[in-house]
């Protein structure tokens, strides 16, 4: 499955936040890279949506009674009736810096731009990355950020997946996601079980690859997962907690309450709730938006998946890059450092790349306990293809 082609990258999304086609000219002052506004690309939940009215920056021209499925679209944008709504893949939001002047849906001839791809953790949607992302899109004007909702979480959970739901299986989503939108991705970043997934993206990708690619791995390891210590907050117990509760609950205020008399933080319970939805019964009740048996399986893979051999023989053109949060002690053994820095050696001798990074005064969330830090060390990756 190729993970990086060489074609103009077509997305199909509505856009809030347009720019108008006079400005395709026009000439940006020096500190547009700090006052640039980040344009928001977002696919609706209901799984095809209309471009007719789609307004870009290169183009003035609109495209007529046109219906575009989220993924597994065809090589060209056909009309309504050749899309088939079991095409979809997963739900996404593309979030362009303010120099992107591009769409394929527009215009194929333009080259598609730097492009870096967002994964979440287990339970998590794309949601978890959304302001994170604008700050970059923000500072790196000529990059685009595809925040991805894995199966069974999100939006994705909508769209059924055939099984098993693996590691391996969200990963090969994401392939066909950044295919099918002809996105030629730089840089992947996972977090947690979405590192796993980046991980598993390169495996799974066509080799020799067509440009260099830095995947970031944030706060988990390639093999073993390890239980979380005292105080510390265990998914497998969350999941199956999870698993007790009705589909349909009156208050997210007493599934909060719930959560945390059963040991769990605050932070986690609140951010939970995220995943709790209001449904269309009149007495004002909420249902969750993901797929938890699938989860429960996804999870399983995760502590069973051992991905290794691609740090220890890492393809010509990638450059893999851990980032370990400083009080996230009980996710990394001195093994598994030891094992990371014979493999930093290798990769340089044979002209790979594997690096480690310690995020300072961060737990395991990393993009909420410690943002500024994560930003200066991930900005690495996007500062030669910035405009100053």
């Amino acid at each position: 499955m190729p993970l990086f082609i060489n074609s103009s990258s077509c997305f199909t999304a509505t856009t809030t936040a347009a720019v108008n086609s006079s400005d395709r000219n026009s000439t940006f002052p020096s500190n547009s890279r700090k006052l640039a506004t980040p344009r928001i690309l977002h696919l609706p939940q209901n799984e095809k949506f209309n471009v007719s009215g789609l307004s870009l920056s290169h183009s003035s021209c609109v495209v007529k009674d046109r219906t575009v499925s989220n993924a597994l679209v065809r090589d060209t944008v056909g009309p309504k009736e050749d899309v088939a709504s079991s095409s979809s893949i997963l739900a996404y939001d593309l979030i362009q810096g303010a120099l992107v002047r591009w769409s394929s849906v527009m215009d194929r001839s333009l080259p598609d731009p730097p492009t870096a791809v967002f994964l979440h953790g287990i339970l998590g949607c794309r949601k978890n990355w959304g302001s994170f992302a604008k700050r970059l899109a923000r500072e790196f004007p000529m990059w685009q950020f595809l925040l991805v909702d894995l199966r069974c979480h999100g939006d994705s959970a909508s769209m059924k997946k055939r099984g098993p739901h693996t590691v391996a299986s969200a990963a090969l989503d994401v392939l066909k996601l950044v295919r099918d939108l002809r996105i030629t991705p730089r840089v992947l970043v996972g977090h947690s079980f979405g590192g796993k997934v980046v991980l598993s993206m390169v495996d799974q990708a066509a080799k020799p690859l067509a440009r260099p690619v830095r995947a970031w791995i944030l706060d988990a390891t390639p093999g073993k997962v390890r239980a979380g210590g005292d105080g510390e907050d265990h998914p497998a117990e969350l999941i199956s907690l999870l698993n007790t509760l009705p589909k349909e609950v009156s208050s997210k205020k007493d599934v909060v309450k719930a959560l945390i008399q059963q040991g769990f933080s605050n932070d986690v319970a609140q951010w939970v709730v995220t995943n709790l939805r209001p449904t269309s019964s009149p007495n004002s009740r909420f249902s969750w938006v993901f797929d938890l048996k699938g989860i429960s399986e996804m999870y399983q893979s995760y502590e069973e998946t051992n991905l290794w051999k691609i740090v220890e023989d890492v393809p010509r053109g990638v450059h893999i890059n851990f980032l370990k949060a400083e009080r996230s002690l009980h996710r990394w053994a001195l093994e598994d450092l030891q094992r990371i820095h014979v493999a930093e050696e290798v990769a340089s001798e044979e002209g790979g790349g594997v690096e480690m990074h310690v995020l300072e005064d961060a737990g395991h969330w990393v993009h909420t306990d410690n943002p500024d830090g994560l930003f200066r060390i991930l900005s690495s990756s996007f500062q030669g293809n910035s405009r100053t």
